[in-house]
């Protein structure tokens, strides 16, 4: 097995994706499968593979994700995130590219939580005059 170059965490909502990179020839695994496999619908996929094409490293790193939490779509963007913090780390030069697409940055959107006397976050119960 190749030699781990980096390793980095990336979050979105409530998904927390651990990255690896490695010297390779561009296969991305999450969770133990294919990451067309795992990624079924192709906007996630590719919301994945954006920062590898940015850089221009598509085809030289391996690329091993572990990630859980939250729904598909979290999940997408916390590899993402996981992916170009590691990319950045590995090679500084790539970072402002990294930034300047916004991949660098965390997305702090999460679901508010439920608050008591209320229907949900903030939606009140349906009120009746008589």
């Amino acid at each position: 097995m190749a030699e781990i170059l980096t390793r980095a965490t990336g979050r979105r909502k409530t998904s927390v994706a651990r990255a690896q990179i490695r010297v390779g020839s561009g296969k991305i695994i999450v969770n133990n499968k294919n990451a067309e496999k795992y990624f079924t619908n192709q906007a996630h996929f590719f919301m994945v593979r954006q920062p590898l094409e940015v850089t221009d490293s598509a085809d030289k790193y391996d690329i091993y994700i572990n990630v859980k939490g939250g729904g598909l779509s979290g999940q997408a963007g916390a590899c993402r995130h996981a992916l170009a913090r590691s990319l950045a780390k590995y090679d500084p030069d790539s970072a402002p590219s990294l930034k300047a697409n916004g991949f660098l940055t965390r997305d702090p959107r999460m679901v508010e939580r439920k608050k008591y006397g209320k229907r949900g976050a903030r939606r009140s119960f349906q009120f009746s005059k008589r």
